[in-house]
């Protein structure tokens, strides 16, 4: 089993060509961070809660913080660096240091007529003293050990509200929250990335 060391995955990223997609006219861009630090012998990543909002497809799920891609924002790293400052209150610029930009995920929400693409950047945290001040956008923020989603040891199942039904997707545990989805499908991708014989939970 691969250990995930700062060091192992800072390799396999900055080694890797990120698949992007092609973008047409009714295409919106976004993007996130994939911020990590070490704790003990694990590396854990943050995520946000996101609070119950309605009219949003993602409202209440766990997430990477990050957001849509705004005509200001120079690049799709601008964009992540923006929407983090915004929704958490932390300073990438400051506080981080870019890793590298894995393969970007195609998003079409149920119930929506939306054609997206989400470009992830992953980053370490150099300042673990960091304090976070969430928005009205995010419930909470939680720490979640990549290590134990990688062995599977943190894989679950969970009952979610989609288009109105009651559906069960697989998924990973944080805290007293599940990690599924679009994010999910994020986690496995960079998972393949870093560790080549991975083999994936679904």
């Amino acid at each position: 089993m691969t250990l995930l060391t700062i060091e192992k995955i800072s390799e396999s990223v900055r080694g890797h060509r990120p698949r992007r997609h092609p973008i047409g006219p009714s295409t919106r861009k976004a993007a996130v961070s994939i911020i990590l630090k070490r704790s003990g012998d694990h590396t854990e990543a943050l995520f946000i809660l996101r609070a119950k909002q309605e009219g949003d497809p993602w409202s209440g799920h766990m997430a990477f913080p990050g957001g849509h891609h705004d005509i200001d924002d120079e690049t799709l790293r601008h964009a992540a660096d923006r929407e983090t400052l915004e929704e958490i209150g932390l300073d990438l610029e400051k506080c981080g240091e870019l890793i590298g930009e894995i393969d970007w995920v195609q998003v079409n929400p149920i119930g929506r007529n939306l054609e997206m693409v989400v470009a992830p950047f992953v980053y370490e945290l150099k300042q673990l003293e960091a304090e976070f001040t969430p928005n009205y956008e995010v419930a909470d923020v939680l720490w979640g050990s990549l290590n134990d989603m990688h062995a599977g040891h943190s894989l679950t199942d969970g009952d979610f509200i989609v288009a109105g039904e009651t559906v069960s997707y697989r998924g990973y545990s944080v805290g007293d929250e599940i990690v599924w989805g679009l994010t999910f499908r994020m986690l496995d991708h960079f998972f393949s990335i870093v560790d080549p014989d991975w083999e994936g939970h679904d």
